[in-house]
Order: structure tokens, then sequence, then C-alpha cells
């Protein structure tokens, strides 16, 4: 069998043959590591993490990401009632967009629709079930790789041809960051977010022994089939008020509208380990996810996910921002520039 390398892939010594899809094209993950030790693995299907391990004391580490061991294991899940999008770059847009449908310059354009009667995380494949060119490997203080996806006109239904660069980054202060830019030979809509589940305890244990604050006063209210409404709710004292450290929830699934003003958006923190992570963002919103249908996936190193086996913090615009007005815009204008930057801080406490 001929193994495929389209498109162009750079190659060097962290590069490994992940998998092969069923094209023949070969899928490879590259690693990355600071100097305290930190590693991340990425795989240029989906642009996905797939491993975080977060050095601790007594030269232990902990992976922090759930996440598969193989190609074969992330197709086999996105076949799922309720694909998990492990560790996936999210895209177009982010989220639900009600009845797939939304109005630019006049126009209604119809997307794809993949969540009953909505489209969510941008359709059929979107940007998690793609293959990403990696365009630039860096190797030595705040390793980094910068990967680019060329999504043409009309793909999902989305106008424009939206080229977007996405590089993640480990700084030396134990930091991940992502930032993504986007251009588009069109006026388009644009969200775009990453779908790691985190673990401060390690992929094989359970959420709801840790503890997480959200930086927001605010959520999205939503229907049944969590659709916004509109609408804001107040969480002052309420369930979903996490102004300070609580438990983290059995089940959330809930857009928090960020405090203007304040990249700090959210927080984790495992007492076992003494590890916290704070998720800073330059979004509008925290799309914060437990729970679902993540019910005997069997994950990496042999271990069986459930539903509170990690937690999604989704920095991005709001669901469904095309369809109301008043939330904030997600339109980027032809030849306009797209940034987002989000970035993973870990500290031993």
């Amino acid at each position: 069998m001929e193994i495929k390398n389209i498109p162009h892939f750079i190659m060097d010594s962290t590069a490994e043959l992940f998998g092969i899809l069923p094209n023949d094209v070969a899928v490879h993950s590259y690693e990355l590591v600071n100097k305290n030790g930190m590693q991340v693995k990425i795989i240029n299907y989906g642009a996905t993490v797939t491993s975080l391990k977060i050095p601790l004391e007594d030269d232990k580490t902990v992976d922090v990401v759930l996440g598969f061991d193989n190609l074969e294991a992330y197709l086999k899940s996105f076949d799922l009632e309720s694909a998990p999008y492990l560790g996936a770059t999210v895209g177009r847009y982010a989220g639900r967009i009600n009845n797939g449908t939304f109005e630019l310059n006049g126009k209604v354009y119809g997307l794809n629709i993949n969540n009953n009667k909505h489209a969510l995380h941008g359709g059929f494949l979107g940007f998690s079930k793609v293959v990403w060119e990696v365009k630039a490997i860096k190797q030595e203080d705040n390793p980094s790789i910068t990967l680019v996806y060329e999504s043409q006109n009309n793909d999902e239904n989305y106008p424009g041809d939206l080229s977007v660069e996405l590089t993640y980054k480990l700084s030396e202060e134990n930091e991940l960051i992502i930032e993504y830019r986007a251009t588009s030979t069109e006026d388009t809509i644009v969200n775009l977010t990453h779908h790691s589940y985190f673990n401060l305890d390690g992929h094989n244990s359970d959420v709801s022994n840790l503890e997480m604050s959200v930086n927001s006063k605010e959520i999205l209210e939503t229907t049944d089939e969590n659709i916004p409404t509109g609408k804001f709710l107040d969480v002052t004292n309420s369930f979903f008020d996490f102004s300070s450290f609580k438990n983290c929830p059995a089940k959330i699934d809930t857009t928090f509208i960020l405090n203007q003003g304040k990249d700090l958006a959210a927080s984790l923190f495992s007492k076992k380990n003494k590890l916290k992570m704070s998720v800073y963002t330059d979004q509008p919103a925290v799309h914060v996810y437990v729970g679902g249908n993540c019910e005997d996936i069997h994950g990496k190193e042999d271990v069986f996910y459930h539903s509170l086996s990690g937690i999604c913090f989704e920095t991005q615009n709001f669901p469904d921002a095309p369809n109301h007005k008043h939330f904030p815009s997600s339109v980027l204008k032809k030849n306009a520039v797209y940034e987002h930057k989000t970035t993973y801080k870990f500290e031993i406490l």
C-alpha cells in the first residue's frame, strides 16, 4: 500500500507515524517538551492534543487530558451518538447554530445539520476530522508547532475560502498557549475553540474530586436542545455560581459570559496533586462541559473513560451568535484577520 503524505508535512525527530486514514493519508504525532519536562503531543488529524504531561514533585508527571493511543480510536469516536471530540480543534463554528441557518449580508445560509436539527462544531467534518498541514516546528526555548488548514468556499456550506493558522506553544512557565489566526476571501462567520477534556488528577481519574472556579456573573439561557434564547441569567447564589472554588458538577453544558476587562476565564484545582490550572483568554465566553454520553469509551493506556473522566473549558464566542444581534459579532470580514489566544497555565501550589 502506498502511503500518501498529502499535503506536504514537515518532519523532525519528534514526528512519529500515528496511523493511516482510509484514503491512505498518513497522520503523524509531534511532541513538544519544555525545559521543566512539561510535554504535549499533537496529531495533525484535527490538530488534536493527545497527551499533556505536567511535572509534579518528586520527578513525577501526570497526564491531564483524555485521549486515544491510535488513529482508529479517534475515527471510531466520531461515530458515537455523541462524539466526544477529545482534544480536537473545533471550527468553523464551535457550539450550536439554531436550525443550521444564519443570515449574512442579506443572504440566508443553510449549514450541514449534525445535531438534531442544528449545526454543531462545524458540521460533518468541521476542523476536527480533517488533516492539517504542519507549517513549522520550533524545539528550543518555548517550543511550538504551527499547523495550517485551508477550508474551501462552501465547505459545510460556509461562505469564503478560510485560511486558518494554529500554533501550540509550551512556555517555560508551564503554559500551553494556543493561538489562532484566520482570514477569508469573503465575509463569513468564525468561532474556533479547543476541546480537551482535562483532569488534574490524571486521565484515569474522576473530576468530581476537583474544584473549579469561573470568572463569570452570567450564563446564556438555553432551550432543552441547548440553543441560546438570547437571555442572560445572573448566576449569583445559584448552581452556576463558581465565583469561588466549588467541586466540579457531575453534569454541565453551559456557556459562561466572562467578566469584561479580565483575561482569567476559569481555574481548576487538584488537592491530590496540588496542581492548579488557570485558563486565560481574549474570548467573550467559556463553555464548560462535563458529562454527556461519554460512557465506556476505551481511551489511551487501556483506561475506560466515563461521563466524569474530564472537564472541558471551551474558550470561544457565544453559540448561535450569528442569530442574535446583541451577542458579540462572529462575522469575519473579507480580508480581515480573526485572532484568538487562550492559555492553560499549570502551577504546583
